[in-house]
């Protein structure tokens, strides 16, 4: 019987895997000087992202059981 392999406890914390197997991942620089950033640039991150294809593998290897 092999070893369980642990998940990163920082990858766990910043992405979700979708359904059809993508990861999700949630905007950087919307914590603090909100008043000094660009309404627009706000707005904009708002919204969840995708990560690249090049790097998905990466992540995967980081959240073996999800």
């Amino acid at each position: 019987m092999k070893n369980k392999i642990k998940t990163h406890s920082g990858a766990k914390k910043r992405f979700k895997l979708t359904k059809t197997g993508k990861v999700k991942y949630s905007q950087v620089n919307r914590r603090h000087r909100l008043t000094q950033k660009d309404t627009k640039r706000k707005r904009i991150n708002r919204n969840g992202s995708y990560v690249d294809k090049s790097n998905e593998a990466q992540i995967k290897a980081l959240l073996p059981y999800k």
